[in-house]
This record gives C-alpha cells, structure tokens and sequence, in this order.
C-alpha cells in the first residue's frame, strides 16, 4: 500500500482498496469517500511523472464529450515524493468483456455501435502538428516487429502469409492522417453500467497516429462477440465502412499478431499459447490473408 496522504482530500477516505487486474503498471485503487463518492486512484514510480502528466492533460481534453469516461481530478506527487499519482472518476459496473457474451446478438450490435461512436469522438482530436509522418512512424514498427518474429525462438506456421500482406501493402501507409488515439481500445477496456451505458476506462497507452490502427485490438473483442465487434466498426464509419479501412485493418492486424508472439515470452508459456491460438485464428478470418474481409464481419 502506498502512502497516499499527501493527497489533497485524502483523509476523507473511506475505503480504500488495490485493484489487481489489467496489464498497466500503475497501482490502482477503488477509492470510496465518506459522502460515498467513488474514485479512482491511479499510481506510478515518479519517473513517469512527465509522461503521466501529459497523460492527465490528454484526459482532460476529453471532459465535454459525450460519453461515459474516467474524468479527471486532481494529478500531483505522493508517497514522500517516490510516486505520482492520478485522481479520476469512478464508473460503476461489469466489466464488458464478462457481461458482454450474456446478452443477446442484437444487443451486443447495439453496443458496439456504441463503442464505435465514442471512438470516434475520441479520434476527432487532432495530433499535434511536428508529428512525424504516419508512413514513416509505422514502416520503422512493421521492421521492428518482423526482425523481432523472425529472431524469435517461437514461430508459427502462416506468419509468412502475414508478413507477404504487411509488404505488399506498405504503401497504404502513405498520406494516413493522425489523431489522438485510446491506445488499447478493446472490451477489456470497457464497462457496461447497471442501465446498459458503455463507459471507457484505462487511458494509459493513449498515443497519437493513424484513427484507424485503434482497431488492431479489435481481435479481443471478436473473440468475445463478432456481432459487438461487426457493431462497432458500422457505428464508427455510420454503415459507411470504406474498403480502405479493411485493406488497413488487415495490414494492422497481420503486424500486431506478428509482435505478440516475442512479446508473449517473459509471460510464460500460458501468454504465448494464447497469442498462437489467436494467430490462427486470424488467418482463419483473412484465409491465409488471401482476402482483406474478415470471415466475422456483418454488413448491415
């Protein structure tokens, strides 16, 4: 437990309790005050002061939009100077990956409609302007992840039917515009409240780049609901979806499932079988990336 009284306000604490789930470094704490006000705490070693800072202002740009999130509080230093710390709104709830698969198709569809117009919101905050260029920001990952897969001591089979579509599409990359981007925007991130509103939480890995490679971690959500995940795409592009963006999707999919697989091994052999199980799912879906249509979307 960390010692948190140097937050302002802190001694009106009631409850406060660690959370322990989630891929983020930061400590989290469910905070219940004595006038029954729920809070979120949000902890992490001082050395991240600066990048936690533009973080809190990143989450303050969203405050007059409209939809569910953790809204922010107060930021500063704690723990005798050793932490800094984040205060945000509490968002009361399931968590949507477990409630999600419980209600039916058509309200699954619903909400990922629903999901897909808060992202847009999110993405309609530009990047700033000195931003290196889309194509040269993403080209130097594609390398990275692709020397990082084929010096891995794990391979799979098919990874070089992926790494023949990331190539051959490299140029799509060209000319992509560039916005503020969730950075981890999948149902492991989302609450559905007691009324059924969709709430956003765990801003942590927010970043700025292309709007649509946000959708590379839609593969957690399609093996939760194809129809939320069909949803969501539809309620982003208003059942406009540009061929474009599924050429793309494909291409950040592919490069994304490549990296997992090096990224999964200080994780145990539990984490890297998922991450295999889950790459072939994904050539199921593109079979063999022989088409840029993902086998579980519905077309409304």
């Amino acid at each position: 437990m960390i010692d948190y009284k140097q937050i302002p306000n802190s001694d009106h604490w009631e409850i406060v309790k660690a959370i322990n789930k989630g891929w983020s470094k930061d400590q989290k704490y469910y905070i219940q005050t004595r006038d029954k006000e729920e809070l979120l705490l949000r902890v992490s070693d001082i050395k991240e002061y600066e990048q936690k800072k533009k973080e809190y202002k990143s989450l303050k740009r969203l405050d007059n939009m409209d939809f569910l999130v953790s809204k922010p509080i107060d930021f500063g230093v704690c723990n005798k100077g050793q932490a800094v710390y984040s205060l945000l709104t509490w968002i009361a709830g399931e968590d949507a990956e477990i409630i999600l698969p419980t209600f039916d198709d058509k309200e699954q569809y619903h909400l990922g409609v629903k999901a897909g117009e808060i992202l847009r919101q999110i993405h309609s905050i530009p990047a700033p302007k000195d931003q290196p260029s889309w194509s040269e920001r993403f080209n130097k990952k594609i390398d990275r992840k692709i020397s990082n897969y084929k010096s891995c001591s794990i391979q799979f089979e098919g990874a070089d039917k992926m790494i023949g579509y990331i190539e051959e599409n490299r140029s799509l990359l060209l000319n992509r515009p560039q916005s503020f981007q969730h950075g981890d925007y999948h149902v492991g991130n989302m609450i559905i409240t007691p009324v059924g509103e969709l709430g956003i939480i765990d801003f942590n890995r927010w970043d700025y780049g292309d709007p649509w490679e946000e959708f590379n971690r839609i593969v957690w959500s399609v093996a939760k609901s194809p129809s939320f995940a069909s949803g969501y795409i539809n309620g982003y592009f208003k059942n406009q979806v540009p061929d474009l963006f599924f050429r793309l999707l494909a291409l950040y999919i592919a490069n994304n499932q490549l990296g997992a697989i090096s990224w999964a091994i200080p994780f145990g052999e539990e984490e890297v079988n998922t991450m295999l199980k889950q790459a072939d799912e994904v050539l199921k879906w593109y079979d063999g990336f022989t088409t840029y249509i993902p086998d579980w979307y519905l077309k409304i």
